[in-house]
């Protein structure tokens, strides 16, 4: 399997207020390693919860933040004021279209329905070829792991291919996780469940 480093991460992350301080500080040790190995944070341009923990551990390091927003999101009191770069979109559709565009790879912090919602868009898009990109989790305190065991059953009950469980890769530690995803290769039978062979 050939590495290839992955240098734009895009990052889904939840941005909730009165979060344990567990997650908060995995947040800021994701954007750490994202500057310390050279690679571009790509994120939603959040100043609260774990959002900008990951935006703010990143730039401490002398990281590069891009944030992507949408202009119902552009408010003083959410966005942050602090980034390299800031794009604003009209709408969330188009953020996170964008979003996908600039990454090189995914990765989901512990987050709630929006965090979900990219996650599992990325995970479908995926599957129908729209990108060969892969997905990491990272799994602090164990956070994804009713998740991860979701989709384990959908793919016993075969509503998931078994090849499709390759897009997306799960680690409680950074480093780790980005390493995993620099060795994604996609599989070659990836689009099987569409041929129906």
């Amino acid at each position: 399997m050939t590495e290839k480093f992955r240098k734009n991460i895009t990052v889904y992350a939840g941005s909730a207020d009165k979060l344990k301080q567990v997650y908060l500080d995995a947040a800021w040790m994701l954007g750490e390693t994202l500057a310390k190995q050279g690679r571009t944070l790509v994120f939603g341009a959040g100043k609260t919860g774990l959002m900008g923990a990951v935006a703010d551990g990143a730039l401490a390091f002398g990281g590069k933040a891009v944030g992507v927003i949408n202009d119902g999101l552009n408010l003083p009191h959410l966005a942050h004021a602090g980034l390299s770069e800031l794009e604003v979109l009209p709408d969330i559709h188009a953020r996170q279209a964008r979003m996908t565009e600039l990454a090189d790879a995914m990765i989901a912090l512990p987050g709630g329905f929006g965090t979900f919602a990219e996650l599992f868009e990325a995970l479908t898009w995926a599957q129908i070829g729209l990108h060969n990109k892969p997905v990491g989790l990272l799994n602090v305190e164990g956070y994804f792991d009713p998740l991860v065991a979701m989709i384990e059953k959908a793919i016993g009950e075969n509503y998931i291919y078994a090849e499709h469980r390759q897009f997306f890769f799960v680690a409680d530690d950074p480093a780790t996780l980005l390493s995993s995803m620099d060795g994604f290769t996609p599989h070659n039978g990836i689009n099987r469940w569409m041929e129906r062979p």
